[in-house]
């Protein structure tokens, strides 16, 4: 099946809530472009130097969304353009993100990433490192970044009762900080291969590649 054979038939499967990040990492201009064809306009890519370049060469309409992890002196090379930053696991990280968009006179929409796998190799925030952060004065002075609301990932295994656990719990950590943190309107979990249990669990942003470009290209 083609991409957009692929894309179609993937958007019509979708709550109409939920919003679809069409993961184009490793992918070629020319599938990114073959997606657009279709109307879809939101892209996550992991790398900023990919990213930067394909901004550059691709339709400005394009939403670029950083889906991978975030090296602090790398967010220069984004700022100007980048419309939403998933992985933001520390308040360094966050007041990196505000200063170089301050520069573009931007405000940057951001996901706290939290930490609900079992492995350790996934980054991410527990509650507790949360509330601290919302609770400090130097998150209450960031002007330019804005917390739509709250990022996880799943442990990788085919035990589908484990992966409906986190996001269970990844869903109570975001409606017990709405309190605290009202603007918070996106729940952001799922994949391709999860994507339908996290949606039941009610994920409202999905991050699906291989299931629309096929499988990765890695060099």
């Amino acid at each position: 099946m083609s991409i957009t054979e692929n894309l179609n038939q993937i958007k019509a499967t979708l709550p109409s809530h939920v919003i679809l990040v069409a993961v184009s990492k490793t992918k070629p201009n020319e599938d990114i472009l073959e997606a657009y064809g279709t109307g879809h306009r939101v892209f996550g890519e992991n790398k900023i130097q990919d990213m930067t370049q394909k901004w550059e060469q691709l339709p400005k309409d394009i939403e670029w969304h950083m889906i991978g992890h975030v090296q602090r002196n790398k967010v220069k090379y984004m700022a100007e353009y980048v419309s939403m930053i998933h992985g933001v696991d520390s308040l360094r990280l966050l007041s990196e993100i505000n200063k170089q968009a301050k520069k573009h006179n931007r405000t940057i929409s951001c996901l706290f990433q939290m930490h609900i796998a079992q492995e350790e190799t996934k980054f991410g925030l527990d509650i507790e490192e949360l509330k601290e952060i919302i609770a400090s004065d130097t998150f209450k002075s960031l002007e330019n970044v804005k917390i739509e609301g709250l990022m996880g990932m799943a442990t990788f295994t085919e035990d589908k009762a484990q992966i409906r656990q986190e996001f269970v719990l990844l869903k109570s950590m975001y409606d017990s900080l709405k309190t605290d943190l009202p603007e918070m309107d996106i729940l952001s979990m799922g994949m391709s291969g999860d994507y339908d249990i996290a949606i039941e669990e009610g994920s409202n942003m999905v991050r699906i590649g291989s299931s629309i470009f096929g499988a990765r290209n890695y060099h």
